[in-house]
């Protein structure tokens, strides 16, 4: 039987526009760029671009808005890729950790990302990344009921993945089913991390040599030409190599033989479950030093009580979140604002602007009072690394209400 081989690139920046004004501040360590998503762009997005139509792909709908603002023959070069090949897939509208969100929220940020999908592609999303690929029960659930058809998982995010890296199916609670493609974990690896993204000879032989009906790569999109400077001629020469395809493709000829049970709640970057996003569960973007991650679970905690409050209220009065209030209450939870080490972080402020830019939406002047007192009493039980931060009440005096 031929073996199938898929590459799927999942593209994510976090939206770095102040909410208030739609303006990205200068990022100082993005020089000589003027923040990130410019240097990323010039470095990654622009020059991946040829080889899109060759992968699986992925990009944020935040990212995309800043692309086809900013970037946009780049977005266009995007748009064309998938008409070329098929191989875009969906993603929920903020990059959010879906397994911390209630239903109500998990519905929202699917649903949202649906339809932008639907307004960029011009058609109807077969499969949907997760951010993170943290998953539950209930997130598959939402998924399926919402017409989606497969997501993709790293191996240990179920207890046996099928046989010859083929796909299964996953039958929710709710009486639907979505098939989940597991990719290969050591190529996956191989690529994010090196040697392969290094070696295009050493990359092809791997896939060739791999004793499976089909083989599939997934890693972040930013692997190619940010995280590894050679990462986009490596990838080109692959492309031009082996035959690729996508997972509709493939699942439209070999749809799932078998059942799979999931390991829920789980991601692909904590092999702690979602405790990343919440805890101080010892996961570091720099593991050699010793940070505390003690300001995690108080962040949450305090951007949770601000969203119950804001939602109460208008639940009180039977009125509807507004449309541009409930884009804040979501975006606050942007997953980077706790991946990395320190409250402190450019991330963390991020998330932090959208709450300070949900309260000046919630109501008069008295109400945004209360909601930034209540935040604030929170946020000082968030510890910075940087005894020159404080905590993170500082952080928001010092840093986003500015």
């Amino acid at each position: 039987m031929t073996r199938s081989s898929v590459i799927h690139g999942h593209f994510y920046q976090p939206p770095r526009d102040d909410p208030r004004t739609g303006i990205v501040p200068v990022e100082i360590n993005a020089a000589p760029d003027h923040d990130w998503n410019e240097r990323i762009e010039r470095e990654c997005y622009a020059p991946v671009a040829p080889s899109l139509a060759s992968l699986s792909f992925d990009f944020g709908p935040t990212l995309l808005d800043w692309m086809e603002q900013h970037a946009k023959d780049t977005y266009a070069a995007v748009l064309a890729a998938d008409r070329a090949g098929g191989g875009a897939v969906a993603m929920p509208y903020h990059h959010v950790i879906l397994p911390l969100c209630p239903r109500r929220d998990k519905t929202t940020e699917v649903r949202w990302g649906i339809a932008d999908f639907r307004r960029r592609f011009g058609r109807e999303p077969e499969g949907m990344w997760l951010p993170e690929t943290a998953v539950d029960h209930e997130t598959l659930d939402v998924l399926a009921e919402e017409g989606i058809r497969f997501t993709i998982l790293a191996p240990h995010q179920v207890e046996r993945a099928p046989a010859g890296g083929l796909p299964g199916w996953y039958q929710t609670a709710g009486g639907r089913r979505i098939a989940l493609f597991i990719y290969d974990g050591s190529l996956s690896h191989g690529v994010a991390f090196g040697p392969l993204v290094n070696d295009a000879g050493e990359w092809v032989r791997r896939v060739e040599s791999t004793a499976a009906d089909l083989v599939s790569i997934a890693t972040d999109g930013e692997t190619y030409g940010h995280h590894h400077k050679g990462g986009v001629e490596t990838l080109a020469r692959v492309v031009e190599t082996i035959e690729t395809e996508t997972f509709a493709s493939f699942l439209a000829r070999r749809p799932p033989q078998e059942e799979v049970r999931l390991v829920s709640p789980s991601s692909w970057s904590c092999p702690h479950g979602v405790e990343r996003w919440r805890a101080e569960c010892g996961c570091r973007a720099a593991p050699e030093r010793a940070t505390q991650q003690r300001w995690r679970a108080p962040l949450r905690a305090a951007l949770e009580w601000l969203s119950e409050e804001i939602r109460g209220a208008f639940e009180r009065e039977r009125r509807a979140v507004p449309t541009a209030l409930e884009h804040q209450l979501l975006r606050m939870f942007t997953s980077c604002g706790w991946f990395f080490d320190d409250i402190a972080g450019i991330e963390s402020v991020i998330v932090l602007r959208s709450a300070a830019r949900a309260i000046e939406l919630a109501g008069p002047p008295p109400e945004q009072a209360r909601l930034e007192a209540g935040l604030l009493e929170r946020l000082a039980l968030a510890p910075s690394n940087d005894a020159a931060v404080g905590s993170g009440r500082e952080l928001y005096l010092q840093r986003v209400k500015v």
